[in-house]
């Protein structure tokens, strides 16, 4: 305030009081007046009120298109929304069009206004993320259905579900929606659908698809009209205009990143520019590592230690000339998909207009397994019989077609290129095949930096996945793609908020266990710890349990780490090396060898837990080791070590991020 003071002198003090006191008196001037002194002919504008609000929810948009069913997706990666447009296009056979949405372009307050549909069918398509919470889209609606007493009787529904087994709360999301809408007064018209990512969920839906939709039928009246392998749901036009506007890999409109305009999301993500990349294995590794930097300069972005970092890849150039030529089309040609149902807001299927190789290089992913209803609809433009006869057993929901699909495409990895390779008479239209495909989504990594060491800057660290099947080289998206980014390459990203954080109180002491790239996240917090340290406070003991397979190959960040131990950042450093001796040693193995350390942290000095990797095995395991520590040094029997635990986690003194 004396800064500012000292900047005025007499005549600007002044001059500030005269319009101080001129804004006043007509403020209150025009705040006493009756509203009939207003000039003549003029109205006074009504704002807000029932008579002149025009509604636009779901409920009156369903009743002038005479729509009975609403989908409703919850999505994290685009899976569920895939599996709510399959749905929908199942329901056409039964010549009815449902509604699909995603629940954020709904008024949640809004949502028990389905009862004012006729005979109302909802068909809830949530995935599970995280910590059994709700996907970000679906966030609201969960909060609004869980938190209020809404009557929704004489409402049908179905939910499928999708998550992973390896995870403690296996589609706890799809099972609360199911239970709940029960409750709220609504028909459940056919059985929970538990789709399992871990061991194949194509096979999960299948099957549960297979009873739904008779039941369906025999519910509601519903006869079949067509066998649905054919039906489209976008025309193909060409776009001749050789100055026409096009998109060439933005997501929200043509131009954006050329004229980049905040907030960065999902939509509208930011294009950043890589500012270090470095390998951080060593040559003697068979793998590779990937520490990479990307600018956050002039994009408001902000981030915590412990968020995400969204990352949008593309695929990879030769595989999109391989496909072009399977299919024999010209990549450069520009055209747009457009959607049949003139009423749907889905105008394109992604971003439209754009050429053949934009859309296949940026907008459609051809890596991924091939699923089954792609396969039913190649069969039609396959020549040879035999070819024909297996592709429409793969497609099937039969015991036969099933295994046989687990086994082809599910546990080989299939995808569209590695299909029309394979099934060389099937020449699908490209327009087609574009529809058919699921969209490309962005892969999210831990952040492995903190924003108080450097804000325009945030990292990740990425092992690349490579490997074999046969005589065929299986390459993932992303990581692949982040291994051909060098210093400068462009690359759209957006930051979503993650609930792991570092404990408030700056003194408290925190636990945490992250083998391989399970460190990223405790990299950022050793920054943010020794930020603060600098700053003069006093900071907690940092207990950390790092493992590998050997040092010799891929101990990552181990000068860093050193050093934090050199300067008293990091208290106990625990390495757990897999490959280095006989014996393999992994970090719950340490954990329980320093039990008495971690117990008495625990207990007594009211530490964190913090554990990050890969969720099948470590996560689990270490998870039973706290169980085993609390019974033995707590001296309680297990369903109370349980209930310690649970205890833990509601309080968020135990945080978990981990991925299978």
């Amino acid at each position: 305030m004396d800064f500012l003071l000292n900047s005025f002198d007499t005549t600007d003090l002044v001059v500030v009081t005269i319009i101080g006191a001129i804004g006043l008196y007509f403020f209150f001037k025009y705040q006493s007046e009756p509203a009939a002194k207003m000039p003549t002919g003029m109205v006074p504008v009504q704002q807000n009120t029932t008579e002149s609000k025009t509604d636009t929810s779901f409920v009156s948009r369903m009743i002038a298109e005479k729509r009975q069913v609403l989908i409703l997706f919850g999505s994290q990666t685009g899976t569920a929304e895939e599996v709510a447009g399959r749905l929908a296009k199942d329901l056409v056979r039964y010549g009815k069009k449902a509604l699909v949405m995603d629940p954020e372009e709904i008024e949640a307050d809004d949502f028990e206004k389905i009862t004012k549909i006729e005979n109302p069918l909802l068909i809830l398509c949530v995935a599970t993320y995280g910590e059994g919470d709700p996907t970000d889209n679906a966030q609201a609606l969960y909060e609004h259905v869980t938190n209020n007493e809404i009557d929704l009787t004489g409402v049908k529904y179905a939910v499928f579900a999708l998550g992973n087994k390896t995870y403690e709360h296996f589609n706890a999301v799809g099972k609360v929606f199911d239970s709940r809408l029960e409750e709220l007064g609504a028909t459940r018209v056919y059985e929970i659908g538990l789709g399992d990512d871990d061991a194949n969920l194509e096979e999960d839906f299948m099957r549960w698809r297979e009873g739904f939709l008779p039941s369906l039928a025999a519910t509601f009246g519903w006869e079949l009209s067509n066998d649905g392998s054919s039906d489209r749901q976008y025309r193909l036009e060409i776009v001749e205009d050789p100055a026409a506007a096009v998109f060439k890999g933005e997501y929200g409109r043509i131009g954006a990143f050329e004229k980049q305009r905040p907030p960065f999301d999902q939509k509208n993500p930011f294009l950043s520019k890589v500012v270090a990349h470095s390998e951080l294995h060593t040559p003697a590794s068979e793998r590779n590592c990937k520490h990479i930097e990307f600018s956050l300069e002039g994009s408001h972005i902000r981030y915590e230690a412990g968020d995400h970092l969204a990352v949008f890849p593309t695929n990879d150039s030769t595989l999109v000339e391989r496909l072009g030529k399977l299919i024999d089309i010209d990549l450069s040609v520009v055209f747009k998909l457009i959607n049949t149902d003139e009423e749907s807001s889905k105008r394109h299927p992604f971003p439209c207009p754009c050429s053949y190789q934009t859309a296949l290089t940026h907008y459609v992913d051809i890596c991924a397994p091939v699923k089954s209803h792609v396969l039913k609809a190649l069969v039609e433009y396959t020549t040879d019989e035999e070819q024909k006869k297996t592709l429409t057993l793969l497609s099937s929901a039969s015991e036969e077609g099933l295994h046989k699909y687990s086994q082809f495409v599910g546990k080989e990895r299939r995808s569209i290129v590695d299909i029309l390779e394979y099934f060389d008479t099937c020449k699908p239209p490209i327009d087609y095949l574009l529809e058919l495909l699921p969209r490309l989504q962005a892969r999210y990594y831990s952040i492995s930096s903190s924003p108080k060491k450097d804000s325009t800057n945030v990292s990740i660290t990425a092992v690349l996945t490579k490997y074999n099947i046969g005589d065929r080289l299986i390459k993932g998206v992303c990581t692949n793609y982040l291994n051909g980014l060098s210093v400068g390459s462009p690359s759209p990203i957006f930051v979503r908020k993650s609930t792991m954080r570092l404990p408030h109180r700056t003194i408290t002491p925190i636990i945490c266990i992250g083998p391989g790239t399970g460190l990223a996240p405790f990299r950022g917090f050793l920054q943010e710890k020794a930020w603060q340290k600098a700053q003069g406070k006093e900071i907690g003991d940092i207990v950390l349990f790092f493992g590998c397979r050997t040092p010799e190959k891929d101990y990552i960040y181990q000068n860093e780490l050193e050093q934090y131990k050199s300067d008293g950042i990091i208290t106990d450093l625990h390495l757990a090396f897999s490959r280095y001796t006989d014996k393999k040693v992994y970090v719950q193995d340490l954990l329980w060898e320093n039990r008495e350390r971690v117990f008495d942290l625990i207990q007594n000095k009211n530490a964190n837990i913090y554990v990050c990797g890969d969720a099948r095995n470590m996560a689990r395991d270490v998870q039973n080791t706290f169980l085993k520590m609390f019974v033995e040094l707590g001296g309680v029997e297990a369903d109370a070590a349980q209930t310690q635990f649970k205890q833990l986690e509601r309080m968020r003194r135990y945080q978990a991020d981990v991925w299978s």
